[in-house]
């Protein structure tokens, strides 16, 4: 189940419902939860109000709250570095290079990060797409079905980036021209287990899923695809996400074993007869070392030095850096260019453009097909002198930033209701996949050459209790127009009661297809063979009031 928004985080429940003394002796009725914050309560320990540990955790619960650095980054003294990076998330990449910052293009999925992550957060739910809307934050997922067209699985397709590109720079076509991008949004009508539409006491809910289609001629690439399928995939919220990085590998792998006897498992990550882990369950780091994926809804990064966040600063924006010499574009995007008259009409107008090369329209065309194509490693590019539009300085930073992120604390737990909604959430079942609390290890990260190199140094969070929600594995909910083979990993719930106050919105699940906590848990229901059926459907049964219970308890943690 995934939590949503905390519309009044500065007020504690205790205004409108009176609270039971707990056992510690504390009384906590009619008292604001700032007074209890630390102290242990009836459902509760103390540590549970601090979800990141005392290295990863910021007291702040206020709007702007999912930009705070981490104790563990004032600590280690690397606040400087943070504020740069974070101006680096904020900032509105161009084409042309500054001193401070690289060029843009020459395709683009955002012209920043902060378009795809609103306040620091999980993307809104659109109407339509469009890459200049802020808070953005769909990426197109094109492949090739595997079963029929109703599949929700496939091969990725090869003439567009795995990240697709809806940009590109002048005097480029974007891979894809977004006016032949169509999303439309559509109601359940009945669902496929059988619950009804309605719960039992009356109440009703509704849950809407997005259909996508994309024309055959949207897409600029020579060739262009053919049997194709198309699904949305939101960004998630990344505060955070260094204490993630942080769990020991060792603790991952007990949590399949133990999960192994009662559930399957996604077979690439996991070897049942072995009882060990698959071979595709290891990801090659860029300097050969190997290690498990945990990272992205389809659990494709095994690090965050290594990825979503690594990657989308070079992939998003394609600025690139001396770790990343390739450009993020495609063979078919690079050959559409080489061919396209207009292009090279245009290049021609420009001698100081630097696909000129020899200024005759072979001669433009070879460049561009050098320059644009992925293969070409761009420091022996004999068109143009390479130089990183990231310097190796500014790629720390960023990962300072991103690496030193922290969530924020938990609210109202001394609220009974917030108690007693903690107690449900366990009973139901809730608890298996979305586990309460981990704890890291010695926080021996892994860093690429760039910060190696260079002798410099990440946040760290070693021996913490934290508090994410989540059991880091993939499990199969087979909602509608789902996506990945219905594989998707358990989204980590802390934070999220904090969403509306910090991104304006408070859409949950992969696509955001969920617009509150409720119509989040209910798509955990919409077929019988979901993982989560059973809770969800024990969800379903109970009284509004301890519905409403496990809401606020998810709104708080």
């Amino acid at each position: 189940m995934v939590s949503a928004v905390l519309s009044m985080v500065l007020t504690s429940c205790s205004e409108s419902n009176e609270l039971e003394e707990v056992d510690n002796g504390i009384s906590t009725t009619g008292e604001e939860d700032y007074k209890y914050v630390g102290k242990e309560t009836a459902a509760f320990k103390a540590e549970e109000w601090f979800p990141g540990g005392a290295l990863g955790t910021t007291g702040n619960t206020a709007a702007h709250c999912y930009e705070d650095e981490t104790p563990a980054t004032q600590n280690a003294d690397l606040m400087d570095a943070f504020k740069r990076g974070e101006l680096l998330f904020e900032h509105d990449f161009t084409p042309t290079s500054t001193a401070s910052f690289g060029g843009l293009g020459p395709a683009y999925v955002r012209s920043s990060c902060i378009h795809c992550h609103p306040g620091y957060g999980h993307g809104k739910r659109m109407e339509s797409y469009n890459a200049d809307q802020r808070g953005n934050g769909y990426l197109l997922v094109i492949y090739h079905p595997a079963d029929g067209m109703n599949s929700d699985d496939g091969p990725y397709i090869s003439e567009v980036t795995g990240m697709p590109q809806t940009r590109a720079v002048s005097p480029f076509l974007p891979p894809i021209d977004e006016s032949g991008i169509h999303l439309s949004w559509l109601p359940v009508v009945a669902m496929e287990s059988g619950l009804p539409l309605q719960f039992p006491d009356g109440e009703r809910y509704e849950l809407i899923y997005p259909e996508l289609y994309i024309d055959t001629d949207a897409f600029n690439t020579d060739p262009k695809p053919t049997n194709l399928a198309f699904r949305l995939e939101s960004t998630i919220g990344i505060m955070g996400t260094g204490l993630l990085d942080a769990i020991p590998e060792d603790s991952i792998k007990a949590q399949y074993q133990h999960e192994a006897p009662y559930v399957e498992l996604n077979p690439n990550f996991w070897d049942k007869e072995a009882n060990d882990w698959a071979a595709s369950a290891w990801y090659t780091l860029a300097d050969g070392t190997k290690k498990i994926k945990r990272f992205t809804y389809a659990m494709t990064r095994a690090s965050l030095q290594d990825g979503a966040g690594a990657n989308a600063v070079w992939n998003i924006t394609n600025v690139s850096r001396s770790d990343r010499p390739y450009l993020y574009t495609t063979t078919a995007w690079a050959k559409a260019m080489s061919k396209n008259p207009n292009v090279i009409a245009a290049i021609k107008r420009d001698p100081s453009s630097p696909y000129y090369y020899d200024g005759t329209d072979e001669g433009i065309a070879e460049a561009v097909a050098a320059l644009l194509d992925p293969k070409t490693n761009q420091f022996d590019n004999p068109y143009h002198n390479f130089r990183p539009e990231m310097t190796d300085n500014n790629f720390w930073s960023f990962m300072v930033w991103h690496r030193g992120l922290a969530i924020p604390r938990a609210r109202d737990l001394n609220d009974r209701q917030v108690q007693r909604g903690k107690k449900l959430f366990n009973e139901i079942g809730c608890a298996s996949c979305h586990r309460a609390s981990w704890t890291t290890g010695s926080d021996d990260y892994w860093a690429p050459t760039p910060i190696v190199a260079n002798n410099l140094s990440l946040p760290r969070y070693p021996n913490q209790v934290i508090y994410p929600y989540t059991d880091m594995i993939h499990h199969r909910l087979y909602m509608k127009n789902g996506i990945h083979g219905s594989w998707c990993r358990t989204t980590p719930l802390w934070g999220r009661g904090l969403s509306r106050i910090n991104t304006g919105a408070e859409d949950r699940l992969h696509d955001c297809r969920a617009r509150n906590e409720v119509e989040a848990i209910m798509w955990h229901a919409y077929s019988k063979r979901s993982d989560a059926y059973r809770s969800t459907e024990k969800f379903y049964y109970l009284p509004k009031e301890d519905r409403d219970a496990i809401v606020l308890f998810l709104r708080s943690i």
